[in-house]
């Protein structure tokens, strides 16, 4: 692996996030894998070799369990919705070059054999540890089989996480006040053998590592509480019957967390087995000199920055270069909710008649990767009539049709050196956002040179020169050229597009295979009159999408009174976007009012962060010191994974300084900042107001 760069001389895997076989794919799981396929595209774009893996995450206990309950064994379960995804995937231009699963042989194989290697290296102990069990059901409870309350911070926990409290990482035994899933009953807790991989060992290695993995800042500063912090072993054996069995003996099976990031491995070794290690060699990529990138949300970045990085290096193979970890997707402001029927599914949206190049848009490039984002099908309709229609497909189409009417396809004229340097800086956009891991800017690049071609076209006005003025061949020569950029740099975010303008271009050979260096050759000299790229979506298609959602989640909520988020449980794959961090509703307006005399006792200030970092022994504390004016204050808030607190320093924030000091977590706090919603958006000043400045 090299920090250089892309396109580097080394072999590049980019990795998405399993989706666990448990449930029907939304748009909200689409995010990451999107995200993954443009990006692979970018890469190979940039003369890039590259593999684009992933598979299905068949194993753990909510698969086992869902099972039980429609009578069919876990493998038929899991079997079944891997074949939906496998074959969803490519309707919306999702193209891996392998996608297995994590029950096949090559995968089982590959994790045993990494699993003797950990062993062999003296990786794995045994240790007798408290395991929950049911003596009803005369059943070991392992992970999601018991529920009870986190030890760390109190909240209703899973088996395996609190997740609806801190978001830790649970070991067996940690749970409190056991109950089992599977009878409701008390749980009690009974000691067994079981393996446990030392984490603690390759603290050190975990540190550094830290410090060079590249990609998008919550993925590189997340983990820092859990490296920097008392790093705890991590069990790695379960009492289930469905999994990989541990090598040498069948009573135990694999943590799915073990099993599961190893496909990323297995996918790869299936690909080279069907091209060719000509084509690419997967132990080049993985055990030499592999470019190393995972894609996925950043409920699993502990996973890919602690835990998989471990066992790769525990098993000698190439440490990730880089992890890219997506914020959630939710829907008109709320959670999805499958039980509620509260989603856009995959397939409905295609049946809507809508094209896969208008969602992969609209998810690419609204906001970075890492920030949450909701999705309405009014901004929806808004992005694609504004942006897709009004810009990329309006500049090309006039362009092109003014080309083909007037000229018969691209004068015979060489490029204006303006424009060949426009395209120049989009091609430089592009590569800069791969290399800055943002596909927002990969997919803008394209979108801001249309516009410049749109601005361009409309500055010269080709339609008012004569045909003998040689300035109107040298504008439509240079449209067609940005029409022809366009294409190359906007086929990793909108493919199905970019076929369709290298065809309206005349252009011969494959768009979804050349290089950007093809954003800059001549067009082809004759082409028929374009097509439309893009359709506008009607403001009735709207309204009536909108009333089929909200009738189904009527209909769904008179029948099933349950938790409106986390219905689908979540294995160690991809997690459920939109269950796993539902927005809240908004609250009503408190009825009781207070006076104004009440209001002007609350000191607030203008304040600026001198310093922040998280609180030891705290998922969610962060300590800042904040310059008030009249003097720094040190304050605690709960932002440490809502926030990237290297970037806070410089910030200016809205503190309460009269309020009561208080102790958190043994750390003192000495006033509050103001922040708004689950996200802790930071209230700050639209000016330049100083320090200490009191707020009225």
């Amino acid at each position: 692996m090299s920090h250089e760069d892309f396109p580097t001389e080394n072999p590049a895997v980019v990795t998405c996030g399993l989706p666990y076989a448990n449930g029907d794919l939304h748009i909200g799981h689409l995010r990451t894998y999107v995200g993954g396929d443009i990006y692979s595209r970018a890469l190979k774009r940039l003369g890039q070799q590259t593999a684009f893996v992933s598979g299905s995450d068949m194993h753990g206990t909510p698969v086992a369990v869902n099972a039980a309950e429609e009578g069919v064994t876990p493998e038929e379960f899991a079997l079944r919705h891997h074949e939906t995804y496998e074959a969803t995937f490519p309707k919306f231009d999702v193209e891996f070059d392998n996608y297995g699963q994590t029950h096949d042989e090559t995968n089982v194989e590959t994790t045993q054999e990494i699993v003797r290697t950990l062993e062999e290296a003296g990786y794995v102990y045994e240790k007798e540890i408290p395991v929950a069990y049911d003596p009803d059901a005369d059943q070991w409870l392992p992970d999601r089989f018991v529920e009870g309350a986190c030890p760390y911070c109190g909240e209703h926990a899973r088996g395996d996480e609190c997740d609806e409290g801190c978001g830790r990482h649970l070991e067996p035994g940690e749970i409190e006040d056991p109950v089992s899933t599977i009878t409701g009953n008390p749980a009690e807790y009974r000691n067994r053998e079981h393996k446990f991989f030392a984490v603690s060992d390759l603290q050190e290695y975990l540190g550094e590592f830290i410090d060079r993995l590249e990609g998008t800042s919550n993925a590189q500063n997340q983990p820092r509480e859990w490296i920097e912090g008392e790093l705890q072993d991590w069990c790695i054996t379960r009492d289930m019957d469905w999994g990989v069995d541990y090598p040498g003996d069948d009573d135990l099976v694999l943590y799915v967390w073990v099993d599961a990031p190893i496909e990323y491995i297995s996918s790869t070794k299936q690909y080279t087995e069907r091209v060719g290690p000509d084509v690419f060699d997967w132990e080049e990529a993985w055990r030499d000199n592999g470019e190393i990138v995972h894609i996925i949300g950043r409920d699993i970045i502990q996973h890919h920055t602690v835990f998989w990085p471990a066992m790769l290096r525990g098993a000698g193979y190439v440490e990730p270069r880089a992890v890219m970890a997506s914020g959630f997707i939710t829907l008109e402001g709320k959670g999805f909710s499958t039980s509620r029927d509260r989603a856009v599914w995959a397939d409905e949206y295609l049946d809507e008649g809508f094209r896969p190049d208008l969602l992969r848009y609209y998810l690419a490039t609204n906001g970075g990767f890492q920030q949450d984002v909701d999705f309405s099908w009014g901004r929806f309709r808004e992005r694609v009539n504004n942006e897709l229609v009004g810009t990329v497909g309006n500049f090309v189409y006039r362009s092109l049709l003014f080309a083909a009417r007037e000229f018969g396809g691209s004068p015979d004229v060489a490029l204006s050196d303006d424009v060949r340097e426009r395209i120049e800086q989009a091609i430089d956009e592009f590569e800069a956002g791969v290399n800055d891991y943002s596909v927002r800017d990969i997919g803008e690049s394209a979108v801001r040179l249309a516009q410049f071609g749109n601005e361009y076209i409309q500055r010269n006005e080709p339609w008012k020169l004569d045909d003998d003025d040689p300035e109107k061949a040298q504008v439509i020569r240079d449209c067609v050229q940005i029409a022809k950029a366009v294409a190359v740099l906007f086929e990793p975010v909108t493919p199905e597009a970019a076929e369709n303008l290298w065809d309206d271009l005349g252009e011969e050979g494959d768009v979804h295979a050349v290089g950007v260096d093809a954003a800059l050759e001549d067009p082809a000299g004759e082409f028929d009159e374009p097509t439309e790229l893009f359709e506008k979506i009607p403001e009735e298609r709207v309204e009536e999408l909108n009333e089929k959602l909200e009738s189904r989640v009527a209909a769904a909520s008179e029948s099933d009174d349950g938790d409106a988020a986390g219905d689908d449980a979540d294995g160690a794959g991809e997690a459920d976007d939109g269950d796993a961090e539902p927005a809240a509703d908004l609250e009503p307006i408190a009825e009781e009012r207070i006076g104004f005399e009440d209001f002007q006792e609350l000191d607030i200030r203008v304040g600026e962060i001198l310093a922040a970092e998280g609180v030891e022994g705290a998922d969610k504390l962060a300590k800042l010191t904040v310059d008030i004016g009249v003097e720094e204050r040190q304050i605690v808030a709960g932002i440490k994974q809502l926030h990237d607190l290297d970037s806070l320093v410089g910030e200016k924030i809205v503190v309460v300084a009269n309020l009561e000091k208080a102790e958190l977590f043994g750390v003192e706090s000495n006033g509050m900042l103001l922040a708004a919603g689950e996200e802790a958006d930071l209230l700050t000043t639209h000016g330049d107001a100083e320090p200490g400045t009191k707020i009225r």
